[in-house]
């Protein structure tokens, strides 16, 4: 067989292309290039030479944006609706495969011709001749959280493009913009024959449950830096994330990762912002800033500017722990996409707490031992300014800086010293109470 098929060819494609590429590479042809919409169509002087075109050039030539496809140009009386489908790994469920026929029209059947070897074989009859030979090249499309994807992605591209090398397949990752509150999910794009999208899909899924499994061992180990915020209702792994299933035992026997707490007091947190940044936090016609109170859970608002040039503007957040979280953690991600610092620089904003004037000494500690533990253990900078005016509620500010999760430690850790000083104060304030009365 010395025709060739030509395909995956760009509608901009011409025969002097064609020809050009198949000079550089070296190979004869023993006639004209029939170029249709898509594809073309061309004969070799005999059956070596089209074989040398097919290893050469198939899938390792790119002609405007596109990778050529070279093939032996079937007759269509040999072309039938049937094709068979080899080394397709004992991981990969029968559903997903399914899914990835279906996309190329309607299958007939799908048979399995042997199921006890490691890989398996199908027959799989489609419809029409048509879509039986376009199944050659599949695209896998997997959900997962935006939590993992950059793990998945590596420095620099690393980690994707050794999957890719490995499995001969091309991966694409839908944009960052594409994100919303309500959907924190990006769409991975696997290319490839059924056999090395599975063997993708293997390697994708096995960086994201590593990724999974390293933050639930993280915030299980540090849960105690963050006392009173209850991390299973932060919903971070929401089950439609995309996120693997447990490893091991069923749903009713598996221990719940995060730990429980009862129900916290509403707090105020005063988070300060560039000021250039204030119309992508609020949104146009203020719907951003509506969704991130609705999906926090939080009132927020933005303060007036204190002068025409201020660079920083004052968002006032109120709600208990969890919706701090979440809202300053949304704040500070929108910040670090809209990028209003440098790609190479974490976000760092200050925060403002207010705390009662005779728990401030509590909070420094004695020659400012408190406050130095808790600038080690959260990496924040935290300051109680000297000689505060006490407010009309005899308040003074606390002043945290420093990238998000480190706020949220010494948010948290400030938070637990107040109570323990509020439980200190009820306490002696029943051993001083007044006697009761006796009747004699």
């Amino acid at each position: 067989m010395n025709k060739l098929y030509i395909g995956n060819l760009s509608e901009n494609a011409v025969p002097t292309d064609l020809e050009s590429i198949f000079k550089d590479a070296k190979i004869p042809v023993s006639g004209p290039f029939l170029v249709k919409t898509g594809y073309a169509f061309v004969d070799c002087p005999d059956e070596s030479w089209a074989l040398k075109a097919i290893e050469a050039l198939s899938g390792k030539v790119e002609l405007h944006g596109k990778l050529m496809e070279v093939e032996h140009s079937v007759p269509k009386r040999q072309r039938i609706r049937k094709l068979q489908i080899r080394n397709i790994p004992p991981h990969l469920q029968w559903e997903v495969l399914d899914s990835l026929l279906v996309q190329y029209g309607v299958v007939e059947s799908c048979e399995q011709v042997n199921t006890d070897s490691e890989t398996a074989v199908v027959n799989v009859t489609y419809s029409s001749k048509d879509q039986a030979r376009h199944t050659e090249e599949i695209p896998l499309k997997i959900l997962a959280h935006n939590n993992f994807v950059g793990r998945l992605i590596g420095k620099e591209g690393r980690n994707l493009k050794k999957i890719e090398q490995d499995t001969d397949t091309k991966i694409t990752i839908s944009p960052l913009q594409e994100l919303t509150l309500y959907n924190p999910e990006r769409t991975i794009t696997v290319k490839g024959n059924v056999e090395t999208c599975a063997k993708a899909e293997e390697e994708i899924m096995k960086k994201i449950r590593e990724s999974y499994e390293n933050d639930i061992a993280s915030m299980n180990l540090q849960a105690h830096l963050i006392p009173g915020l209850n991390l299973n209702a932060l919903g971070l792994f929401p089950p439609t994330s995309g996120m693997p299933p447990p490893t091991s035992g069923p749903p009713s026997t598996m221990t719940p990762p995060y730990p429980q707490f009862e129900q916290s007091e509403t707090e105020t947190v005063h988070l300060f912002i560039p000021a250039l940044s204030v119309g992508a936090i609020i949104g146009k016609q203020g719907q951003h800033i509506k969704q991130l109170s609705r999906f926090a859970g939080a009132s927020i608002k933005i303060a007036p500017a204190e002068a025409p040039d201020a660079k920083v503007r004052m968002v006032i957040i109120t709600g208990p722990p969890e919706a701090q979280f979440k809202a300053q953690g949304r704040i500070y991600g929108k910040i670090k996409e809209e990028n209003f610092v440098s790609p190479k620089e974490e976000v760092k904003l200050e925060a403002h707490i207010r705390v009662p004037s005779f728990a401030a000494g509590r909070v420094i500690g004695k020659g400012g031992k408190t406050v130095n533990e808790l600038q080690n253990l959260s990496s924040a900078e935290v300051v109680v300014p000297r000689d505060q005016t006490p407010d009309e509620n005899d308040q003074v500010v606390v002043k945290i800086t420093g990238h998000f999760y480190a706020c949220q430690v010494a948010q948290r850790k400030i938070q637990e010293i107040l109570t323990q000083v509020k439980q200190h104060q009820q306490q002696k304030a029943l051993q001083s109470g007044p006697p009761q009365s006796r009747r004699k």
